[in-house]
């Protein structure tokens, strides 16, 4: 699927992409954007796993039905090439296609290319300088290597899920996902500012690297700040709806028409909102001067603030708001943005 002929920064960068499904494909698909010529192999007759999860399903000249959407949303500016690497022949044309290439993005199971000769140690004797990309559920060693995994499991059991959704006892209480996959998609931006290292050490040594990145690890990092609330305090976070566990007012207030955001981050902003909303005096209230004290009494500030936001429009009240340097957004739908 190329889209442009523009050269960018990796313009002559080669990479074969063995990856399907979303994470390494996402990965290759950022080093397409910046330039690279990223060649895909898929099974013959059959493609990327992704070519078939739909629908919705694109319609082809002829009025057929076509790939799925999502196919399409990790395999950007690519050229796709079919090819059995379970023959010996398709494996020697793989080896060949890799000989030739800067970097290789596979997320095979753990030791799934070593039969043909395609994994890191077969490829590294004919192209030392070879950048080597495994991603798998939860890396090349250690004692769950030999388990698949995938992005629902890893929000689950890497505590993503724990502080996702509304609180207990709140209606539709429960562990929730996100709404897109987002442990494959920040698997995928980790996996492409590792080969953007590796492309570099590459290059002033002449020396590959083999990146091993797990979907499990990156979930344990992407936790950020709760996992630092965490370490703090040796108490885990629970879920607060739409809440931010560290700043207050920081979530979404209900209007005549619709839902905005208000992301209160500094006591100067939180000033300004109360100014802008009519009630100045709110701004020295003892207990909303801090932003520490504005989380401990949240449940009260909330009441407060969205009795104030209940009877404007959204567009209104984001005008206002602008108005007066409060950050804040409408709640859109997709078709919105």
């Amino acid at each position: 699927m190329p889209t442009s002929t523009q050269a960018g920064p990796l313009h002559g960068v080669r990479v074969l992409d063995l990856s399907r499904v979303l994470a390494g494909p996402w990965a290759t698909q950022v080093l397409a954007d910046l330039g690279a010529e990223v060649i895909k192999i898929e099974r013959p007759g059959v493609g990327d796993d992704t070519r078939a999860w739909g629908p919705p399903f694109l319609e082809t000249t002829d009025g057929g039905r076509g790939d799925a959407a999502y196919f399409t949303c990790a395999n950007r500016g690519k050229q796709s090439v079919t090819l059995d690497i379970a023959t010996p022949e398709g494996a020697a044309i793989a080896r060949r296609l890799a000989e030739g290439c800067d970097v290789v993005v596979e997320n095979f199971k753990t030791g799934g290319l070593k039969k043909y000769g395609l994994d890191y140690a077969g490829l590294k004797a004919i192209k030392p300088s070879l950048v080597y990309c495994s991603i798998t559920g939860f890396g090349q060693d250690g004692p769950d290597a030999h388990r698949a995994g995938y992005d629902y499991m890893i929000q689950a059991m890497g505590g993503l899920m724990s502080i996702t959704g509304q609180p207990d006892g709140a209606p539709g209480a429960e562990p929730m996902k996100v709404g897109v996959a987002v442990v494959d998609l920040f698997t995928g931006l980790y996996a492409s500012n590792a080969i953007l290292a590796a492309l570099l050490h590459a290059r002033a040594t002449g020396e590959g690297q083999h990146i091993d990145l797990a979907l499990f690890d990156v979930q344990a990092a992407m936790l950020a700040n709760q996992a630092a609330n965490f370490f703090a305090t040796g108490r885990s976070p629970g879920r607060l709806g739409n809440a931010h566990p560290n700043l207050a007012p920081y979530q979404p207030f209900p209007c005549n028409d619709g839902m905005a955001v208000i992301a209160v981050g500094n006591d100067g902003q939180f000033r300004a909102l109360a100014k802008a909303l009519g009630v100045e005096g709110m701004g020295a209230d003892p207990r909303f001067t801090t932003n520490a004290l504005r989380v401990e009494h949240r449940a009260a500030l909330s009441a407060e603030v969205s009795a104030l936001t209940a009877g404007q429009t959204v567009k209104g009240l984001l005008a206002v708001l602008e108005a007066a340097g409060v950050p804040a957004g409408p709640v859109n739908t997709v078709a919105q943005v």
